[in-house]
């Protein structure tokens, strides 16, 4: 990966960190215990139709197959969560080790909020709605900025590497590009790249070209600034740690072989995984078996993966087990369940939870196309060896068209649980005190109290 002069600003500016902290005097209160913890957000950018990535196997099963029509699983196909009454799509069966295990949870009709809301409120109050609701680009920022009813500037996960105490290599990382929840307001993250390793773009240190020797010459200068004034020596210092943290997270991302990378095959041929959240989950398994070598106690990771904008042949005409939907998931339960067993092997399965966000969910009923449009409550994995065993958390909705529980007449559901007891929940785990949790979660005080708080997943 070439680092464009936006990017390497923002390399820069993670290079910058420890100095930055320094100067303005941020205490760390993210607990630094000696118990390693890291916190993987994998993004489904799209708006993911959770609704057939869990589904029910009980006696709602009728509606939900009436309803949800040509597009509706076979009950006999769905991966059964053994014990309780719901089952995967089958496409996630590399992750029933995990269920069995004691290691997945999910979490049902979960989206923002900015308060507890019924069908009524939200007919009559459109002042307590989220803002923009239905859009992919605010609900994205909802889900990563937790402002509902306000511009989102910065991030839940920058925010969390705010409390965070500042290392050399920034702990917190993105394998996904930059995005909003990644903006802190001191905290600046790495970003790697998926594939490739991180050049100095048009940098060649055995060019014999005079004006890319100048270049480079004079880079080399400004590196050491201290006699330039001090602007020009906390920049100059800056480059030559944002150059040194690209030949460190080289040697991890970049070598020929780790012990992690025997984890992420195709369970089935024993093929190595090639789907780009894949190669992003298997490096960031490389940033935790490198945590000592990073002096990093802590790591906060972004990941993602795209294509859930699923308006149209979302499954196969005749075969809704297939298609577009059938191989997204494929991609992701088999790096899933890749990570989670690397996470093993490394002896840290208790230490690691990855977890699911989303644009929004999808419509109950299916469209004309074999697809499904934009809503707004869905279902999340959670995956990391400290959650309950074989616990799905939350109530799934009253499964009538145009019911209690739906704002249209097609099946968009009103979440009951809001975002912030989900990931406040995975940040709880993680080591951010009670007293950081507001900081973090800006509508913290709504979802805490008179009844509401983090949903259980660990126990």
């Amino acid at each position: 990966m070439a680092i464009s002069r936006r990017e390497f600003t923002r390399l820069l500016a993670g290079a910058g960190g420890v100095a930055v902290a320094t100067q303005l005097g941020a205490a760390a209160s993210v607990a630094q215990a000696n118990t390693y913890r890291a916190m993987v957000g994998v993004f489904l950018f799209g708006g993911n139709d959770a609704w057939n990535m869990v589904a029910p196997t009980d006696g709602r099963y009728a509606a939900y197959a009436s309803a949800r029509g040509t597009i509706a699983l076979q009950q006999s196909a769905l991966m059964p969560l053994t014990g309780t009454p719901f089952g995967l799509h089958p496409s996630f069966t590399p992750l029933k080790t995990a269920w069995d295990e004691g290691a997945l949870n999910v979490v049902l009709n979960t989206g923002s909020l900015f308060q507890p809301l019924t069908k009524t409120l939200y007919q009559q109050r459109p002042d307590l709605r989220p803002l923009n609701l239905m859009s992919h680009e605010d609900e994205q920022n909802h889900w990563q900025g937790m402002y509902m009813r306000s511009e989102n500037v910065n991030g839940f996960m920058g925010r969390v590497a705010d409390r965070m105490a500042a290392t050399a290599m920034p702990s917190l990382i993105s394998l996904a590009g930059s995005n909003l929840a990644l903006l802190g307001d001191r905290a600046s993250p790495l970003i790697l790249p998926s594939t490739g390793s991180i050049v100095r773009s048009g940098y060649n240190a055995t060019s014999t070209d005079n004006a890319v020797k100048a270049r480079q010459a004079a880079l080399t200068v400004f590196e050491d600034g201290a006699s330039y004034g001090q602007p020009t020596e906390l920049t100059g210092k800056g480059i030559s740690s944002a150059y040194a943290q690209a030949v460190q997270a080289n040697s991890i991302v970049s070598a020929t072989t780790s012990t992690v990378d025997q984890y992420f095959k195709n369970p089935t041929n024993g093929a190595t995984l090639t789907s780009d959240v894949s190669r992003q989950l298997l490096r960031v398994a490389r940033m935790i078996e490198a945590r000592g070598t990073l002096n990093h106690s802590k790591q906060v990771f972004f990941v993602s993966q795209g294509g859930y904008d699923t308006h149209n042949n979302q499954v196969n005409g005749g075969s809704t087990a297939t298609g577009a939907q059938a191989n997204l998931y494929a991609d992701l339960a088999m790096a899933l369940a890749g990570f989670y067993a690397a996470m093993k092997g490394l002896g840290l399965a208790d230490n690691v939870t990855a977890f699911t966000m989303s644009d929004f969910g999808r419509v109950y009923k299916a469209n004309a196309q074999l697809g499904t449009d934009h809503a707004w409550g869905s279902n999340h994995l959670v995956v990391g060896g400290a959650v309950k065993a074989q616990t799905v958390h939350g109530a799934y909705p009253e499964p009538t068209l145009g019911g209690p529980d739906d704002i249209g007449n097609d099946g968009r559901w009103i979440p009951t649980i809001a975002i912030e007891e989900y990931v406040g929940a995975v940040a709880g785990w993680f080591g951010v005190a009670g007293a950081d949790m507001p900081y973090v979660f800006p509508n913290w005080s709504t979802w805490n109290g008179g009844g509401r708080g983090p949903v259980p997943l660990f126990g």
